[in-house]
């Protein structure tokens, strides 16, 4: 099997490194030519020169790309990834909207599977091969790719219909969005009353209240900028935006998720908005002053 691999940002590169690693054959693609080529000659693999292109050379295309927007330019037009004749499978791993990949299953050509399989998990767990694979598909849709999921992630889980996918990535993420407000806010209490930001963390750390995500971002948490970053609050801002939408759509209500979404909207005009989620610390801080 041939797989095409569009889209290099920070979680896009090391999920070829890993495919290629399994000895899948890889072709990869990236709006920057650049980068492209630098990767292909690290990891020993072909770039193609569209989208179009990749398609042409792949049995199966996997997009690792920010949003509806930057994924209708790579999939549509004539030299978009279905325009390209080879490949039967396109899977689409970014946070996507549900109306979004309903679009691209309707505008897919004829004999085309369009599944969405976005992740959870943030670049180190793209490096160690430890994603969550959230599948808009059935597990007989899955099995083909099983082998490329498994160089991926840790854990494949189908939820049997396209979009479904989607729908969880965004509830995940407006979880953790939601988390990461709440931790900035007990922080900036704690550290109100006189408390030391590490000991402040050792305690939320050992504490019932800790998730997975706290741990492995403690160090961005207590020192942002000696870290690179590895989701920006407007990413998140985006995140809560198209959650917000969907519930809406649905009928439901998100009161926490609309207070989030507007804390990370003041935070990026107050111009939080390329730093790291785990600058809303230094956010609420400035706020509390």
């Amino acid at each position: 099997m041939h797989v095409g691999f569009a889209g290099l940002g920070r979680m896009g590169a090391p999920m070829a490194r890993n495919l290629a690693r399994s000895g899948a054959a890889l072709t990869i693609w990236n709006r920057s030519g650049d980068k492209a080529r630098a990767l292909a000659e690290e990891i020993g693999c072909t770039v193609a020169d569209t989208p179009r292109d990749l398609a042409d050379k792949a049995d199966v295309v996997i997009t690792m790309l920010a949003d509806d927007a930057s994924s209708d330019a790579v999939h549509l037009g004539p030299e978009g990834l279905f325009a390209g004749a080879t490949a039967r499978r396109f899977v689409e791993m970014g946070t996507m909207s549900p109306d979004h990949i309903a679009a691209l299953v309707r505008k897919a050509p004829e004999g085309v599977t369009v599944i969405d399989a976005p992740v959870s998990g943030a670049t180190q767990a793209a490096e160690a091969a430890q994603l969550l694979i959230m599948a808009g598909c059935t597990e007989d849709e899955a099995a083909p790719l099983k082998p490329l999921f498994d160089a991926m992630g840790k854990e494949t889980i189908c939820l049997g219909q396209p979009g479904a996918g989607a729908v969880m990535k965004l509830a995940v993420n407006s979880l953790i969005h939601g988390i990461n407000q709440t931790l900035a806010e007990a922080m900036t209490l704690a550290e109100a009353a006189g408390i030391d930001a590490e000991a402040a963390f050792d305690v939320i750390e050992a504490s019932a209240a800790c998730a997975p995500m706290l741990k492995y971002r403690r160090p961005l948490y207590l020192d942002e900028a000696a870290h690179a970053v590895t989701f920006t609050v407007a990413l998140a801002r985006k995140d809560m935006e198209v959650t917000a939408a969907l519930a809406r759509a649905l009928g439901t209500d998100m009161p926490q998720g609309h207070e989030t979404l507007a804390q990370l909207r003041a935070a990026e005009t107050a111009g939080f908005g390329q730093r790291d989620m785990a600058a809303m610390l230094a956010y609420m801080r400035g706020k509390s002053e």
